[in-house]
């Protein structure tokens, strides 16, 4: 967290924010979050004067491109954007400060401090770490159903664990996985390999429908995910499967069980999603969910107060 249409919703608001300002000062206070370069010095006086044209996305990275120089930043498990007037108070744990021209500032605040920032000359970000290893887009009009069964291929690994390998299908996390698995009818379990070629286009368009219904809600506020202008996103109110262990499956009405798969938690309807022959049946931990749907509560009564 965050996934593809939390990072694609943080991306289309700071286009709106930031389009056409010019930075006059970077300021760094936690300087591990800089990778290239990793000088704090050297990396403000190569963003000093520039000027930001538009926010771009690959996966779960956002590619802030100025005149000459392309920002690739990964927000990680807690990193958000926002813009503040300069003279506001500087909140805790905010690492980060483009100071504009116009007296406004971008600031980078991130409480798990596991967030990167690479910054590129215009071109190079495509042939280096973190982007040139990427696989397909899944929102692009390249991400086509055959170039889909082309990644899955003589694969044997499990299909969660493969939809989640970054090499190969970008943006999808654990919460999308397990809502596009499900609304296929797909175990996660299933070598990627043995899916039937209706299987795969199944998947295929639950990856696209799920993704892109995501980002019309502004992703999923399972934590404490908001976009660059302090707003929620809704679409936790839709999950039909993860999050939801011991209640109803939407479509079977058989309880959501939870299971381990991957080495990541896993929600699956025992009746919608067959496991694959041979397999043994991973024992379902039936309250594991609770603390992820106290959060989801927490986040509906949020605004429920907020709208009335």
């Amino acid at each position: 967290m965050p996934e593809l249409p939390e990072v694609e919703t943080v991306r289309r608001t700071l286009n709106q924010l930031i389009n056409g300002k010019t930075i006059e000062r970077v300021t760094v206070s936690l300087p591990r979050i800089l990778q290239k370069p990793d000088d704090p010095q050297l990396f403000a006086a190569m963003l000093e004067g520039r000027t930001f044209q538009s926010v771009e996305r690959r996966g779960k990275f956002l590619r802030l491109v100025l005149d000459g120089l392309v920002l690739v930043s990964h927000l990680r498990m807690e990193g958000r954007y926002g813009l503040y007037r300069a003279d506001e108070p500087v909140e805790l744990h905010t690492h980060v400060r483009f100071r504009f021209t116009d007296g406004q500032e971008l600031r980078y605040k991130d409480v798990r401090q596991f967030g990167t920032m690479h910054l590129f000359a215009s071109g190079e970000e495509w042939t280096a770490a973190p982007l040139n290893k990427l696989g397909l887009e899944p929102l692009d009009e390249g991400f086509t159903p055959d170039a889909f069964k082309r990644a899955l291929a003589r694969r044997t690994t499990k299909i969660k664990p493969l939809l989640l390998n970054q090499e190969v299908v970008v943006g999808l996390g654990n919460i999308y996985v397990d809502e596009a698995l499900h609304a296929a009818g797909i175990h996660p379990e299933t070598p990627a390999g043995e899916l039937k070629p209706k299987e795969q286009e199944k998947l295929h368009g639950a990856i696209v429908a799920t993704l892109s219904a995501a980002v019309e809600a502004g992703g999923s506020s399972i934590k404490s995910f908001v976009n660059g202008q302090g707003e929620m996103g809704l679409f936790q109110f839709g999950l039909r499967a993860y999050g939801r262990t011991g209640e109803p499956c939407p479509a079977c009405g058989s309880p959501i069980e939870k299971s381990v798969v991957g080495g990541r938690g896993t929600h699956v309807c025992p009746t919608c999603q067959k496991p694959p022959r041979g397999s043994g049946r991973a024992k379902a931990r039936p309250m594991a969910d609770a603390g992820t749907r106290r959060a989801s509560h927490a986040v509906k009564r949020r605004l429920d107060g907020d709208s009335r």
